[in-house]
């Protein structure tokens, strides 16, 4: 599939071009300095002006083309880290390593990592702006923020002032043909049990592991109910003790808040008698949940085997060689067991929306406890408390630690929006046909930026993009290509 320049994507979008040259670059959240230097250097060498801060956020200012001079300046938003997600089995490390690209029709990949469209599209596009001198548009303030996909950080350090625009073009969407034109809220939440050991655990170390699930945005995808596999992991952890006696040395499961995990295990310790037991219960399980999840992660396993995996999260707890206490392992399991997750509650007036959601993350092992962290969002800042509520009094009827942190705000719906009529007259212009709008149940960033920006007028729109924050993140070509004379069309218009 590649030239002899290495290059893997041949076509002659030049928003595409940018992207694969941008995905040489690491731009995990919280790592983005080499890709805002990048950006800052690139446009430049353009004559644009730049601001850069100390979170690496950029302002990047494109004058106006001619005849456009008392048209409203416009912001077009990005941002400029990425999920970090990759398959166990895939050798790559996202803080130098370039995002490698593979084709498969109309869709390009990586190589068993998250592809970085989220939103290194957004990037792209802000660099094809950039380098199209003859492109019809007002005054353009590109806005490219980092730690998005964490804890919004760099639009929460973002000095809005030094923004003149109250128009804003969020580019942070995955779905072609649809206007949002709201988002939700959310915050994290964690559970930390003190850690607490046992010496001589009996029996031998066995490894229970939970794979095969397809994962998804733990805002987005949450509606089609995707199996959580730290979830998972607690269920099974509860149907053992039942069953049979084994001692728990270490869990871990998920590695981005953000994103259903997709596997979770377990270190364990289990006698002869133990194994035998908890063999069967495994069969049973598989049975049950390839049964109820045969439409949404049919490939679901519960696993068993011998020994630890000193490069796992669990393996490498029990690699002390003890076991947790037993008050310790009944909270892990309780926790594990009780955390508000999935779909809570459904918008009644906007169909198909989920108004309030939890995901339980990631679950880990540090020096000093057992860590679970929660994303809890909806649109109802009410109903963000009360799920905050209930998992601080789950908390402490577990008798464990609980703390909160990174809320972020919701996007209220603006009846008045200017933008909006013109993006929906441009698209039925252009493809003889009405845009979508509608309401999105993951963040955005519109939400913070218009905290600071109270008359803001934002939209958030983009090219089509599925399994985002999951190694099989893919992006399609021909709606790239479509959305790019959109996105012209639509600045084209502003002068109306």
């Amino acid at each position: 599939m590649s030239d002899t320049t290495g290059k893997v994507y041949t076509g002659d979008s030049r928003v595409l071009q940018f992207f694969e040259e941008l995905s040489k670059i690491p731009r995990g959240s919280s790592n983005e300095k080499a890709i805002s230097d990048y950006v800052a250097d690139f446009a430049r060498q353009r004559n644009c002006a730049v601001i850069q801060d100390e979170k690496f956020n950029l302002i990047i200012r494109k004058p106006a083309a001619p005849g456009y001079e008392n048209v409203p300046t416009v912001i077009f938003q990005g941002h400029l880290d990425m999920v970090t997600e990759k398959n166990k089995s895939t050798v790559h490390d996202f803080t130098k390593d370039p995002i490698r690209f593979k084709i498969d029709g109309d869709m390009i990949y990586a190589e068993g990592t998250t592809l970085g469209a989220d939103n290194g599209i957004a990037v792209a596009t802000a660099l094809t702006i950039i380098d199209t001198p003859d492109m019809a548009h007002p005054e353009l303030e590109i806005l490219l923020t980092t730690e998005e996909e964490t804890s919004m950080g760099g639009a929460f350090h973002l000095d809005a002032s030094q923004l003149k625009g109250r128009m804003m073009i969020n580019f942070d969407s995955d779905r072609e043909g649809v206007l949002f034109v709201s988002s939700a809220g959310g915050i994290n939440t964690y559970h930390s049990v003190p850690l607490a050991y046992k010496e001589a655990p009996a029996g031998e170390p066995y490894t229970i592991g939970v794979q095969g699930l397809m994962g998804g945005h733990s805002g987005d995808d949450i509606i089609h109910e995707r199996a959580n596999a730290n979830k998972l992991l607690g269920r099974v952890l509860d149907d053992l003790r039942r069953h049979a006696a084994f001692d728990l040395a270490g869990v871990s499961g998920g590695m981005k808040v953000n994103a259903i995990p997709r596997e979770a295990e377990a270190a364990v310790y289990l006698s002869g008698e133990g194994k035998q037991a908890v063999e069967a219960r495994i069969a049973e399980l598989n049975r049950i949940l390839k049964d109820e999840f045969q439409a949404s992660d049919k490939g679901v396993s519960v696993v068993l085997h011998a020994g630890f995996d000193a490069n796992s999260g669990a393996g490498a707890a029990a690699a002390s060689g003890k076991a947790f206490a037993e008050d310790v392992k009944a909270s892990v399991i309780r926790l594990l067991t009780l955390i508000p997750n999935g779909v809570l509650s459904m918008d009644k007036a906007i169909g198909n929306l989920v108004r309030t959601s939890s995901n339980l993350g990631v679950v880990s092992v540090n020096e000093t406890h057992v860590v679970m962290q929660s994303l809890s969002r909806s649109s109802m800042r009410s109903q963000v408390d009360e799920v905050v509520r209930v998992m601080q009094t789950l908390g402490e009827t577990v008798g464990c630690e609980f703390r909160t942190d990174h809320y972020f705000p919701g996007w209220p719906y603006r009846a008045d929006s200017k933008l909006r009529p013109v993006f929906q007259a441009a698209y039925e212009k252009r493809f003889g046909k009405l845009i979508e709008i509608k309401a999105i149940h993951a963040g955005l960033e519109c939400g913070v930026l218009i905290e600071k920006m109270p008359d803001l007028d934002a939209i958030s729109f983009g090219p089509n993009m599925y399994e985002i924050h999951t190694p099989d993140e893919h992006l399609s070509i021909s709606s790239v290509e479509r959305t790019w004379p959109f996105l012209e069309d639509v600045l084209r218009e502003l002068k109306a």
